[in-house]
């Protein structure tokens, strides 16, 4: 995966994208990573909700994502 880090305040966290979520900017989801928390959040609604994980809870979600 490439990460393409959005723009923004130094104190947010740095969230990124798959290189692969295709070539319009507005439709993936995009994720952060903070010690022991993954946050997920909606691309077009960057202000919107956000998920937050434990590290390993995401671990886990990738591995199974990527089987099926």
């Amino acid at each position: 995966m490439t990460r393409e880090s959005s723009a923004g305040n130094a104190s947010e966290p740095q969230w990124f994208k798959s290189s692969h979520s295709g070539s319009n900017d507005n439709d993936c989801v995009e994720v952060a990573t903070t010690p022991g928390t993954v946050h997920v959040r909606d691309s077009k609604a960057t202000e919107g909700p956000r998920l937050g994980f434990a590290a390993t809870a995401w671990s886990d979600f990738v591995a199974h994502a990527s089987r099926h």
